[in-house]
């Protein structure tokens, strides 16, 4: 399909200025982290633009990363910028070793924190992802996830 670059160009000229600046730069979403029980490792965010992979698959992520935790902190701020608006729901682990997964005893418990957007219930098993979904609106958007420790 060939694109009529003046249409485009011309298109551009009648978007609200929000809009523009949001096509051209993304959203930014800011995930405040808190309830660390220490300030060793650090914070792995993850976000999912669908159910597929949800909560631990990083490979099915949408993003995914670290956020280091400054020495005597029990908070950290995760900040992913350039996201396009949407939905999408956030799962963290509070990475005590810095090995990228949540670590788990012997019966499937989790040894390290953890957390999800909107805070729900955990029980025996993860929220669904539609309980830990969020909608990122630009310019930015900001939520708080309270870590949980089993």
């Amino acid at each position: 399909m060939k694109v009529n670059a003046r249409a485009w160009i011309a298109g551009l000229l009648f978007l609200p200025l929000p809009a523009l600046c949001a096509a051209q730069q993304g959203c930014t979403l800011r995930i405040h982290v808190d309830g660390l029980r220490n300030s060793t490792g650090d914070v792995g965010t993850t976000l999912f633009s669908s159910p597929d992979g949800w909560p631990e698959n990083n490979s099915k992520a949408y993003r995914h990363g670290p956020t280091p935790i400054e020495p005597g902190q029990r908070q950290v701020t995760a900040v992913w910028e350039h996201l396009p608006s949407g939905d999408y729901a956030v799962a963290v682990i509070h990475d005590e070793n810095q090995n990228h997964k949540l670590d788990r005893n012997f019966i499937g418990w989790p040894k390290e924190g953890f957390g999800f957007a909107n805070n729900p219930h955990v029980g025996l098993s993860a929220p669904s992802f539609k309980a830990a979904l969020v909608h990122l609106a630009c310019p930015s958007t900001e939520i708080v996830i309270h870590m949980q420790y089993k």
